[in-house]
Parts: C-alpha cells; structure tokens; sequence
C-alpha cells in the first residue's frame, strides 16, 4: 500500500478517531450537566465484566492464531506472517469485544 491509498487512509482513521473523541466528549459532558454520575458501581461491576470477558476472548483469538501459524508452518510449510495485520486484528477483536459487551451488559442489567 505504498501508493496513494495508504495516505487516504491514514487520514480518514485519524479524522474518524478525532470525530469520536469529540463526540464522547460531549456525551459525558452532556451527562455531567444532566447530572448523571459519571461512574457508579453498576458501571464499574458492568465495565469489569465486559473487560474481564474481552480479555478471555482477545486470549483466545491470540491463541487460535499462533495455533493456525504453528499448524501453517509446521504441516504446510507457510513462511512467517509479518507481525503488523496481526496485532492489528489482535487490538480489533480486543477493543470491539470489550465495546459490545458493555453495550450488551449495561443493556442487559445485573
């Protein structure tokens, strides 16, 4: 991706990283002046379980993929998978995981 694609890219993940940090910020300071605590302890409980649960499930993902390499390697003798696509999948399923589980926890109640 050395043509002019990546620059594009780069640029719209930092506009869209830019745009929701904004817009998070105005939620919690919307939330603030409405009064609602930032942090209770059903929050913090919901917000350890969804962690508590993306940990398990970003452990496995990692554990899938090193068993697939060492199966690719070993069996069909497969070179070496440069680290960067990876570990940027390994950073999705860890971040979106934990996002949908405390969507889905704070939804579901205790």
């Amino acid at each position: 991706m050395a043509d002019w694609t990546w620059p594009i890219l780069s640029v719209s993940m930092m506009i869209a990283i830019v745009v929701l940090g904004i817009l998070m910020l105005w939620r919690m300071s919307k939330e603030r002046k409405a009064g609602f605590p930032t942090k209770d302890e059903r929050t913090q409980k919901i917000t350890g379980r969804a962690a508590s649960y993306a940990l398990n499930i970003g452990s496995y993902f990692i554990l899938a993929f090193l068993a697939i390499k060492i199966f690719a390697r070993e069996i069909y003798d497969v070179h070496d998978i440069d680290a960067g696509y990876p570990m940027i999948a390994v950073l999705l399923v860890f971040n979106v995981s934990f996002i949908i589980l405390r969507l889905y926890l704070d939804k579901k109640g205790d």
